[in-house]
Formats: structure tokens, sequence, C-alpha cells
């Protein structure tokens, strides 16, 4: 029993391996699903990680140097309102998917310097918990440099900015947030009285 118990872990071992740096092919009968089906492992997908890596170290240097918060500090003392507060974030959202090169950053970085701003003006979390997927999540794909696009790209086989012109709700839904916050529809606001969670 130890015998066969042992050959199987050699043959997994051996599978885990070849799944990393070798191809991978699996064949039906169906062409278009046998292209579908071939890959490079993992090794076909490591030009992908080293960007995510190199993002996030990017990233962090960025946030810890005190960089990132120095950047948008000039951008919060423009939002005088509600709609330009959203305007704010959502742009801030997509230049940090431009810049910072990482979906991740684009989310947690805005959000937790918007947060206080948000609360202080006695919005609820989810205005700005919206503002950050309807910006920073959706937009991410379009950036061919951004991890989210050159993942996209690469499992694709289809260049950003080919695909880009028909993400029309990756395009549209920035501008519906800021039109929504502008008009002031399905903005969560704290009552007079009510307790404000701190951050």
């Amino acid at each position: 029993m130890s015998g066969i118990s042992d050959k199987f872990h050699v043959a997994a071992y051996i599978a885990i391996m070849k799944s990393m740096y070798s191809d991978i092919s699996v064949i039906t009968d169906n062409p278009t699903v046998n292209s579908l089906l071939e890959t490079g492992g993992m090794r076909g997908m490591m030009n992908t990680v080293w960007l995510i890596i190199c993002a996030m170290v990017f990233g962090g240097v960025m946030e810890t140097g005190g960089l990132l918060h120095r950047i948008t500090e000039s951008v919060i003392k423009l939002a005088h309102n509600t709609g330009s507060l959203v305007a704010s974030t959502s742009g801030t959202c997509i230049f940090f998917n431009l810049t910072a090169s990482d979906q991740y950053l684009s989310i947690v970085v805005p959000g937790r310097m918007f947060a206080d701003t948000y609360r202080e003006r006695g919005l609820k979390p989810q205005v700005l918990s919206r503002t950050l997927e309807g910006s920073g999540t959706v937009t991410s794909v379009l950036v061919p440099w951004n991890t989210c696009g050159a993942t996209q790209a690469s499992v694709l086989g289809v260049p950003t900015l080919v695909f880009l012109p028909y993400c029309f709700f990756n395009i549209i839904s920035p501008f519906m947030d800021i039109l929504f916050a502008y008009l002031n529809i399905k903005i969560a606001r704290y009552l007079p009285g009510e307790k404000k969670p701190k951050t």
C-alpha cells in the first residue's frame, strides 16, 4: 500500500512540475476547443507575474514614501461638493491604474486617502466603495501595462488596445458614477445624529 502511495505522490509531483515549465494541451475532436486548451503553463504567464511583482514593489515604495498621499492631497482640495469629490476619486483611481500599473493599488490607496473626507461630508462607505469599483476595478483592464490589461491580453491572445473599443461598460462606468453623484441619485448619506464609524 505504501508503494502505491509513493507512486501517486511522485506522479502528482511530476504533473505539477510539468504544468510549471512545459506546454499544456488537451486534445479534443474540436479544433477551436483545442486552441483554447493549449497553453504555456505557468511559464507562459511569467511575464505577467513579473509585471505584477514590479507594480506591487513600485506602489509600495510610492505609498511608504508618502508620494501618493502628497499627490492626492491637492486633488482633495479641489473637491467642493459630492459630484466633484466622486469625480476626484474616479480620476485618482484611473491615474493610479495608469501610473502604479496595478488594480489593487488603484483601489486601496485612493480608498484609504478619501475615506475620511467621505465620512466628514456625511457620505456612507458604500458611496466610496461604488466609486472605487466603478473607476478603479473596471478601468484597469483597459491599460496595456496594468497587471489586469496584461493578463487579459496574454490569456485572450488579443492586444489590450484592440479589445478596448468594445469594453462599453468599462468606459461608461466612471462617467455614470460621476453623473449620479452630481445629480444626487442613490447617494447614501448619514442621517443627522447617526453615528459615523471611524476608519
